[in-house]
């Protein structure tokens, strides 16, 4: 279903990023740590908004600001981009960036189709420019004693894998049609927050159990705030074999609120958050265990040091616009999209 890409690449020893966009993902969970690995520095930053790309080169210390992605783009002190925008932009400027020669590591999901993913990859393909996407929690220690667990037997083999999510509406879902934030405008984030959340849960998921060759779903707009979907139930299978569903309710009871991944296996159950990171919960004929996994104050850092090696010729990261285009292939599917 999806090929590997052939990289002609050649590796950098010093990456200068640009950022495409600088809102809250950029502020803690991911700008900072671009400065944090050897070798790597923000050297401009872009948005629409002159204020908006002004403060933060100010606040961050960042050389040179913009308010045209292609100027940045075409800036020779640039030679890597992190695109940091909405969803629907993600193929454009990956696209742009790439075709200039640049590399790209692109915020999740990695676009607002499966379609426009493919765009992504095949440009890559014909330039031979890697394309990165922001899938960090595979990354995280937290997950990485999760996919330990699983892959070293402790509940024996796995035989089915529950997705549960459910929260009440958030203060901005009441709003009007015009200001309704991004992520609930499908023509913008590819969906509603389903669009938005599932895709790190579901990365998660075929990063350990393979690609998920088979899904279908229903989705309905219960609560009638909005227009996209805000109620989702999916079932699918991996590649393995293994047989998995998933529940997403963004309009639930405060009561029934719950950030849950369940793998129930021959020997035991493991059970974890996505979004919360409770303590791990393992079961086995042996008992309970809860397992707490601190993470680091900057979530992207091991991803981005992993994608900076990557660029150096040192290291390599896994988490390229191929593997991630199979999450938006089941997004699409359950959505009804095709």
């Amino acid at each position: 279903m999806f090929r590997s890409l052939i990289r002609t690449f050649v590796p950098m020893k010093l990456i200068n990023w640009g950022f495409i966009g600088c809102g809250e993902v950029t502020e803690k969970k991911s700008g900072p740590a671009f400065n944090e690995v050897t070798g790597s520095k923000v050297v401009a930053v872009m948005s629409r908004t002159e204020r908006r790309a002004r403060s933060y080169a100010e606040r961050h210390h960042v050389p040179k600001y913009y308010t045209d992605a292609q100027e940045l783009i075409n800036d020779p002190d640039v030679n890597a981009i992190y695109v940091a925008t909405p969803p629907s932009s993600h193929a454009t400027f990956a696209i742009m960036a790439m075709k200039a020669g640049k590399p790209v590591y692109v915020e999740k999901p990695l676009a607002a189709s499966y379609d426009e993913c493919v765009r992504i990859n095949r440009v890559s393909e014909e330039t031979g420019i890697p394309c990165f996407v922001a899938y960090y929690r595979r990354y995280l220690p937290y997950f990485q004693r999760v996919k330990e667990i699983v892959q070293g037997g402790v509940i024996g083999n796995i035989v089915n894998v529950q997705i549960r999510f459910s929260v009440p509406p958030r203060d901005l879902d009441y709003t009007s049609e015009e200001t309704l934030p991004w992520r609930l405008q499908p023509a913008i984030a590819g969906g509603g927050y389903f669009y938005d959340l599932a895709p790190h849960q579901l990365d998660l998921l075929q990063d350990i159990f393979g690609v998920i060759t088979e899904a279908d779903g229903i989705c309905a707009n219960c609560g009638h705030l909005y227009k996209a979907e805000d109620s989702v139930s999916a079932c699918f299978r991996f590649e393995s074999g293994v047989p998995g569903s998933g529940s997403w309710c963004f309009v639930g009871h405060q009561s029934a609120q719950e950030d849950c991944i369940e793998m129930i296996g021959e020997q035991g159950t493991l059970s974890f958050s996505v979004y919360n990171y409770d303590p791990i919960r393992l079961v086995t004929s042996e008992g309970s265990t809860e397992i707490v996994v601190p993470n680091p104050p900057y979530v992207q850092l091991p991803i981005i040091r992993s994608v900076i090696e990557d660029l150096q010729g040192i290291g390599i990261c896994t988490a390229t616009s191929v593997s991630a285009t199979p999450v938006n292939w089941v997004l699409d599917r359950v959505l009804g999209k095709f």
